[in-house]
């Protein structure tokens, strides 16, 4: 008796209540989004994916680096020299006994390298102001000047392989390299994006069954009491139904809890900063969930994924680089033999001394006369190098054989045992493909079945709590059994949620197995 009035007691105290799950901390305003408007975003503002880009501007700026070095260099030199020499012999024409020369050269000179064959070049013209106090010249002061060809031309070693070409075309593959790290970055990050965004509108919804569950729970509890107080039912009914509304709303306060985590996983990637307004959003997902998926053949899938995934890309193009190493050590072991070829016009001008300043002077002016094309200044040097009257050429070959050159066998060795490890390497990869895409296939395909039949189950639990409270109406049920069906039905809506977004994860996570990603979703990668 003292128990029964206790739970009559416990009953009226406990009225039933319209539920209101707590404001979320923080959460000002409402954000509707797109998966497409959340793709974009998250791509905007990830910072592993503006680090890659960075490191693809960088690749191509080395590319030109490399190509600046068959830029031609202008280069010059200019000196000033004075020289006193002391002398014994009258033929030097040192009359005192001493020797004063004076000469102020300046040789401008443009060089570099060509692109192919390896060649070097370099053009020099020299020119001075040459004067002394010889009393045996002619001309003083003179002006000589000369144009200078030097050409070398490897024969052997460099001549179709060296380090600048090596150079340039290394930087070409790292900028492929470069352009397929951005691409898998983006893959990634897309991916995630697309997994997240599924995970706040299954705990959006999710919150939401909850919701009902304790609606429900409530709308029981109302007809509990209406049946207690016309004597149809026992106080301890009353107590059952405010256990299970308790129970629901623990679970929906965990729900809360979950969608917060789920949202602010989602708003992480898609802001660039704390202080973005995003942050005070709930954000709403309107893109419908997808309801079914067109899982591709694993033949074909498996042909995608070795022809586009990234990291197959990444591992052929470090194949490639090895390559070029390879042949650059095996060129260093070859031995060097060049070509050299000089080819130069000189002309010589100066200003002629007047007769009688020497005795020597005059017994050389006496036994010939000086040309009238020397007679002058600079101008008539130059003049006299443009006839090209005064021409010299050489022709030559230089050779250089290392007797054991260790380096470069060390090198090129180095460079083959690399070279198998990439290969070992890219099987490894190639495996791990192989079982990444027959997994994601699965996984799609399961989670597929898994929709169909958590649907299916959903409107059998629909069923049967419906027929549970037409039976308990009919006072041929319980409200145990009633709030049994009652828990079974939030448990097959819930799991129907929970299978809509593991769908959409694993479409993903087939576009990311595919590489198909990036043209799954449109996005146009400059």
């Amino acid at each position: 008796m003292k128990r029964t009035l206790l739970l009559l007691t416990l009953a009226a105290s406990l009225g039933a209540q319209d539920f209101e799950p707590p404001v979320r901390i923080g959460i000002l305003t409402q954000a509707k989004l797109t998966l497409p408007e959340v793709i974009e975003r998250v791509i905007a503002n990830d910072r592993d994916i503006e680090i890659s880009r960075i490191n693809r501007q960088e690749a191509s700026r080395n590319i030109v680096a490399a190509q600046g070095v068959y830029d031609p260099r202008l280069g010059t030199t200019a000196t000033r020299n004075r020289s006193v020499t002391p002398q014994t012999s009258l033929i030097t024409g040192a009359a005192n006994g001493k020797l004063t020369q004076k000469s102020l050269n300046f040789d401008p000179s443009l060089s570099g390298s060509f692109p192919i064959l390896g060649g070097t070049y370099k053009l020099d013209f020299s020119q001075s102001r040459q004067s002394t106090d010889s009393t045996l010249v002619s001309l003083n002061p003179q002006f000589p000047v000369s144009l200078n060809l030097n050409l070398t031309q490897p024969l052997w070693r460099g001549m179709r392989y060296d380090d600048n070409r090596y150079r340039i075309e290394l930087s070409r593959k790292n900028l492929n390299l470069s352009a397929e790290q951005f691409r898998q970055r983006v893959i990634e990050v897309v991916s995630q994006a697309i997994e997240a965004y599924w995970e706040v509108d299954y705990a959006y919804k999710n919150l939401e069954v909850q919701l009902q569950a304790v609606r429900l729970a409530q709308q029981q509890d109302a007809s509990n009491r209406r049946q207690l107080e016309q004597g149809l039912l026992a106080p301890v009914d009353v107590v059952q139904t405010q256990t299970q509304i308790a129970t629901f709303q623990q679970s929906v306060y965990a729900a809360q809890q979950s969608l917060t985590a789920a949202e602010n996983n989602l708003k992480q990637l898609m802001t660039a900063d704390r202080s973005d307004l995003l942050w005070s959003a709930a954000l709403i997902p309107s893109e419908p969930p997808p309801s079914a998926t067109a899982t591709p053949a694993l033949e074909e899938a498996q042909k995608a994924a070795l022809t586009k995934r990234p990291e197959l890309a990444q591992n052929a193009i470090a194949l490639e680089s090895n390559q070029l190493d390879l042949k650059l050590a095996r060129e260093r072991l070859k031995p060097q033999i060049d070509a050299t070829a000089a080819l130069s016009a000189a002309g010589l001008a100066g200003r002629q001394l007047p007769p009688g300043s020497s005795p020597f002077g005059n017994l050389f002016s006496s036994l010939s006369s000086l040309p009238s094309q020397y007679v002058g200044g600079y101008s008539q040097s130059v003049s006299n190098l443009a006839t090209g009257s005064y021409p010299s050429a050489s022709v030559g070959v230089q050779m250089s054989f290392p007797i054991r050159n260790r380096t470069a066998v060390a090198q090129a060795e180095v460079s083959a045992l690399e070279g198998k490890r990439l290969k070992a390497q890219q099987s490894q990869v190639q495996l791990a493909i192989e079982a990444d895409v027959r997994n994601t296939l699965q996984n799609a395909a399961s989670a597929q079945a898994r929709l169909e039949a958590a649907v299916s189950a959903r409107k059998y639990a629909e069923a049967q709590y419906a027929s549970e409270q037409r039976q308990f109406q009919a006072g041929t049920s319980s409200v145990f059994l009633v709030l049994q069906r009652q828990t079974e039905l939030i448990s097959a809506r819930s799991r129907e949620v929970r299978a809509q977004a593991d769908l959409g994860r694993a479409i993903a996570e087939t576009e990311r197995a595919t590489a198909s990603t990036i043209e799954s979703h449109n996005i146009h990668i400059q």
